[in-house]
């Protein structure tokens, strides 16, 4: 999963492509790691919490589900505060509130500390990191674009791994308390990756004038960012409706996994390497289906792809809540992630070949905005359905009919509703003869015109020269072809005859 902004920079400033661009890649990578595995790596600590505040599964789920709400929610937040402040700038101060909500959340006496603290502070923090970072790496590539952002949203699965056990590594040998700050002091590397974040050279004084003209026409550009008028779009409306449904049960499997591992009476260490293993899979799933989805044949149809991909993960969910012993959740969770990264590397490819990419921009903090609001939702339904029957299987069987739900919306209402759109406007065959033969009246009408006119000319010039003795002698002789010759020939400048009567 990832997210798309519009980048700012100077089009006079060309990007470099690499030198220090692959500093900046690598801050991107930590940032992307940061931004999507954190939330998931919590769940670590939901045991712990579980016992020490005495709550449900549904109160620790909020935990994970504020903070990919702030991440996904806060997207018109981040773009002003870039807009007015620049992107280093924003991701220093993102990245001390990061670490500052984890540090506060080791002192927390209640689950709602927690909630503030890590959930809000942090996942703003986290959020005003990650966008920026995309703005950045945008400028500073150009030509091998698609090939730095593949390896930046690499940074998710990587994370992934290392976060997971790390955080049970923490909890056994610190706790919860100490596991949560010394994860703050992780943090403060989002301000390193700030750092990084090099403005490019401004252009050079002769030129400002000509950037001063394309910084109007940008503003007018930015003015669009959450353009309404994409919801005339059907193609558009399907895929939120869709995205919204996924996400409701998409994000579930993840933060219940370990907890679930745990109650069939695996080890904690061992229960946290199954979001290793996930992420692992996660790492090479997503750079394949990005390949396949860019082959000529499938590039078309990529939209049915996703729809396989959300059913594919539905699926995995399915038949992993039958699960009874490691072993079983192991294959769910190699599944799973090849379903995941699926979703991940698809997701924005097809909102932008639906909406194009003029209306993207708008397109992402629109359907972004929707879907945090489903991200509040799911975990915390999918924790109170585990309150009340004491059962993971129900969980995952939920969360598996709305993410395969989702796929079916998505692929039936595309094939139903949605026509391919030609380039060109389509004209129907009998308005193009129509057409034609409109033209074709006129140019004949037209020429009928020219020559009645010099007709009319050829006879008043024939008879002012018969009428007119004292200019012309007898002896001269008028030829009607000759008059019209004349009233024909090129003037010197290439023109015809310029007088009132041989004027259309």
């Amino acid at each position: 999963m990832g997210g798309a902004v519009v980048d700012d920079g100077a089009p006079s400033v060309k990007a470099p492509d690499g030198g220090w661009g692959w500093a900046v890649l690598a801050g991107c990578f930590v940032i992307t790691g940061f931004s999507y595995a954190f939330p998931k790596a919590v769940s670590v600590f939901f045991k712990e919490l579980i016992r020490e505040f005495g709550v449900g599964y549904s109160d620790t789920a909020w935990i994970s589900s504020i903070l990919l709400a702030m991440l996904y929610g806060t997207g018109p937040l981040c773009s002003v505060m870039v807009n007015r402040f620049g992107c280093r700038p924003v991701m220093m101060v993102g990245g001390l509130f990061a670490s500052l909500g984890m540090i506060l959340a080791s002192f927390s006496t209640s689950i709602v500390h927690i909630y503030l603290s890590t959930g809000v502070i942090t996942g703003l923090g986290l959020a005003l990191n990650f966008q920026p970072s995309l703005i950045m790496l945008n400028r500073y590539f150009n030509r091998k674009r698609p090939l730095a952002n593949g390896l930046s949203a690499a940074g998710s699965p990587v994370f992934l791994c290392g976060l997971s056990p790390l955080g049970q590594f923490l909890q056994d040998h610190y706790g919860w308390r100490g596991g949560f700050l010394i994860l703050g002091g992780l943090l403060l590397n989002c301000c390193v990756c700030g750092a990084l974040m090099k403005p490019l050279p401004n252009p050079k004084p002769a030129e400002q004038q000509h950037d001063q003209e394309d910084k109007k026409k940008e503003k007018k550009k930015k003015k669009k960012l959450l353009d309404f008028s994409v919801f005339k779009d059907r193609g558009f409306v399907i895929y939120t409706v869709a995205a919204s449904i996924m996400v409701l049960g998409l994000f579930v499997p993840p933060v219940f996994v370990v907890s679930y591992a745990k109650e069939l009476g695996n080890e904690d260490t061992k229960s946290a390497l199954l979001l290793t293993i996930l992420g692992f899979i996660d790492i090479f799933a997503r750079p394949t289906c990005g390949v396949i989805a860019g082959l000529k044949w499938m590039r078309p149809r990529c939209v049915y792809l996703f729809s396989f991909a959300m059913v594919f993960n539905g699926t995995a969910d399915l038949v992993g809540s039958q699960s009874n012993d490691y072993a079983s959740l192991v294959v769910f969770c190699i599944f799973f992630g090849v379903s995941y990264g699926m979703v991940g590397a698809l997701q924005f490819e097809v909102l932008m070949a639906i909406v194009g990419t003029e209306k993207f921009s708008s397109a992402i903090g629109l359907v972004l905005l929707v879907e945090a609001i489903a991200v509040l939702v799911g975990p915390p339904s999918a924790g109170r359905l585990l309150d009340a029957t004491k059962s993971y299987m129900y969980v995952f069987l939920l969360a598996g009919c709305e993410v395969v739900l989702s796929g079916v919306v998505l692929a039936t209402c595309n094939f139903l509703f949605i026509k391919n759109k030609p380039r060109e406007p389509a004209v129907c065959p009998g308005e193009t003869v129509t057409l034609a033969d409109d033209k074709t009246s006129r140019r004949s009408s037209r020429a009928e015109g020219q020559q009645m006119t010099e007709k009319k000319v050829q006879k008043k010039v024939i008879n002012e020269i018969k009428n007119n003795d004292n200019v012309r002698p007898k002896s001269v002789a008028v030829d009607s072809q000759e008059v019209e010759r004349f009233l024909k020939e090129p003037q010197a400048n290439g023109d015809m005859a310029a007088c009132p009567e041989t004027c259309l």
